[in-house]
This record gives C-alpha cells, sequence and structure tokens, in this order.
C-alpha cells in the first residue's frame, strides 16, 4: 500500500504512513463497520418488538450463535436456561452451566435467578444472583444476548 502523500510503500495492513504520518484509510463513511444502537432510537424496531412480543411476556435472542430473532413465549412457571439437553432454552456454548438460570413468574411479574452458575447471568450488564425482570432488560448468559419484552 503506496502512501497518497509521500509515495512511500508500506505494510498491507498500516493505517499511517511510516514516513509522513499520513493516513492511509480512505475516509468513505459507507465503508464504517461500528454503529451505535440506544434502544427506543428507533420507532420502527420498538414496533417491531411489540409485535414480536404479542399478548405474552417472551425472550427474544438480540444475538450470540446464529440465534438474532428467535423469540421464546414465557407460557409456563418456570423456564429453566442452560447447557443440559432438558434445558426449555438450550444454550451451546461452553461458558453456559448446564443449569445456568431460570426465569420464574412471580405474582404478575418475572424474575430471573442465576443457578450457581460459574460465569454468571447479567441483567443490564450487571451480574445477579436474583433480579426482577421489566420490560426492554437485556440478559446476557454467556455469549448470548437476550431481551424481555412484556405486552
Amino acid at each position: 500500500m503506496f502512501c497518497p502523500e509521500c509515495g512511500i510503500r508500506n505494510s498491507e495492513g498500516a493505517s499511517f504512513c511510516v514516513r509522513c504520518g499520513a493516513s492511509l484509510i480512505a475516509e468513505q463513511p459507507e465503508s464504517a463497520t461500528t454503529m451505535s444502537y440506544v434502544p427506543g432510537d428507533d420507532d420502527a424496531d420498538a414496533n417491531a418488538l411489540a409485535v414480536v412480543a404479542g399478548d405474552e411476556a417472551c425472550l427474544v435472542f438480540r444475538s450470540g450463535g446464529g440465534r438474532a430473532g428467535e423469540t421464546f413465549p414465557l407460557r409456563a412457571d418456570r423456564i429453566t436456561i442452560g447447557r443440559h439437553p432438558d434445558a426449555s432454552i438450550f444454550l451451546d456454548d461452553v461458558t453456559v452451566s448446564r443449569d445456568h438460570a431460570v426465569v420464574l413468574r412471580e405474582g404478575e411479574g418475572w424474575v430471573i435467578v442465576d443457578e450457581g452458575s460459574l460465569n454468571g447471568t447479567y441483567v443490564n450488564r450487571r451480574r445477579g444472583e436474583r433480579t426482577m425482570l421489566s420490560d426492554g432488560d437485556e440478559i446476557q448468559i454467556g455469549k448470548y444476548k437476550l431481551t424481555f419484552l412484556v405486552p
């Protein structure tokens, strides 16, 4: 790769010229690889999630394991999450314990309880043993991120 300022040859992966320090990366807005997303910024996205939730609480995969978009309605009072083949929500990741967490209905609400997992259960980026869930909460277990939605 040649520097557009001084013409010296630079290594292929270089971002700046070794001689003059000029940027070797062209300013191309369409080549941006990182985007910021804040839930609620886009009304269309919020409406799409509302349609997914329907009239019952559910967990929606947001990322991890190629499962983005999968939805699990919470129809039972106890939903198990883990690497155990009999788990209600099976997560195939070595950082997920066999019996990692359980989502329980408590009255009109829902709570997620960590079942003594090694790597923990996170709700809104905070590790917790027992956390009351609210609409839009992000749950992370291993490499999987899920969103809790209620009607």
